[in-house]
């Protein structure tokens, strides 16, 4: 009996490596196409921005030169977010995650913040004209390539979704809205140039650009906030505790005894839940209580990515 819980327990462990190892193969091949992608569209906006002086296009251009920066250290940090716990680091790699992106979003926020000024005060000095139909015509194909490699990360994230493999994906999806948005914007002004209303067509351009800096202010004010709440380690959103107590307490419905508190601590793609209980009786049994970890946790990492479970006598 005692050699069977041995067998299960070394599987167990081999199982959870394996998927580590498979979700870091994902995570990292993810990166690295989105590191390429960007590369190659933010050569070819930050080209035709200086050919047709498009200040929507810089706005665009910058906005993803600052994700993408941020994407190479990235690259080197993934590895360590899977090392396992240690005394020395208890919390593992994870807080670096929640500070990375935290660094990562301010530097996106006051970017936005300078090119919507910046825009806002040519808008005040009257505009400027750009070549509507190249710029029109450029955005509607770089929408285009950037739903393809939208699909292309879709696709594979479809095995494992991480925070930062969705903070990629939501990038990608602004580009492919804001690249429809401008195409849309100046295939207008091409034909307001056909009518009275041609004195607005300077206007177009920045205007453009301070919207798009509207649209894409959200996320990182959102995002800076979640991760100053991961890194002092508050408890998760309301409805994440609800969703971990109700799931605790079915679980505990099983077994002689009762959950008097419920700590949990999410920070970064990791959390941590620790149950104590309250007993009926004076006996604990160790291998109830380590069997009940099991069935919380084997429920929980299908909606979480790395679960860690105590449970703990109160």
């Amino acid at each position: 009996m005692k050699t069977d819980n041995s067998t299960k327990k070394k599987d167990s462990v081999k199982k959870e490596r394996r998927e580590k190892k498979e979700k870091l193969t994902i995570e990292k091949r993810i990166l690295q196409l989105s590191f390429l992608g960007s590369v190659l569209f933010i050569v070819a906006e930050g080209v035709m921005a200086w050919f047709t002086h498009s200040h929507s296009l810089w706005t665009d251009c910058l906005f993803d030169a600052a994700d993408l920066v941020m994407i190479g250290p990235f690259l080197v940090l993934v590895p360590l977010l899977y090392k396992p716990v240690t005394e020395k680091h208890p919390y593992g790699y994870a807080q670096v995650e929640s500070l990375f992106l935290l660094v990562k979003y301010s530097v996106l926020l006051a970017l936005t913040c300078n090119l919507m000024v910046e825009n806002i005060k040519l808008l005040l000095h009257g505009g400027h004209e750009v070549d509507a139909g190249s710029i029109a015509i450029f955005e509607l194909l770089v929408c285009l390539g950037c739903a393809g490699m939208y699909l292309l990360l879709g696709h594979y994230s479809k095995k494992y979704e991480s925070t930062t493999i969705k903070a990629e994906l939501y990038m990608w999806k602004l580009d492919v809205i804001s690249s429809m948005g401008v195409a849309v914007a100046f295939a207008v002004q091409m034909i307001l140039l056909t009518t009275r209303f041609r004195f607005l067509t300077p206007y177009i351009d920045p205007a453009v650009a301070v919207i798009m800096a509207l649209l894409l202010i959200k996320e990182p004010v959102k995002e800076i906030f979640q991760s100053i709440k991961n890194l002092i380690l508050f408890a998760p959103e309301k409805d994440v505790l609800n969703q971990i107590r109700g799931i605790v307490d079915k679980h505990m419905n099983d077994y002689p005894y009762e959950v008097t508190f419920l700590d949990v601590i999410q920070t970064g793609r990791k959390l941590w839940v620790e149950v104590y209980i309250g007993n009926k009786t004076d006996v604990i049994h160790i291998s109830i209580l380590h069997r009940v970890r099991d069935e919380i946790k084997q429920e929980l990492k299908y909606k979480y990515d790395q679960v860690y479970i105590e449970i703990i006598p109160d």
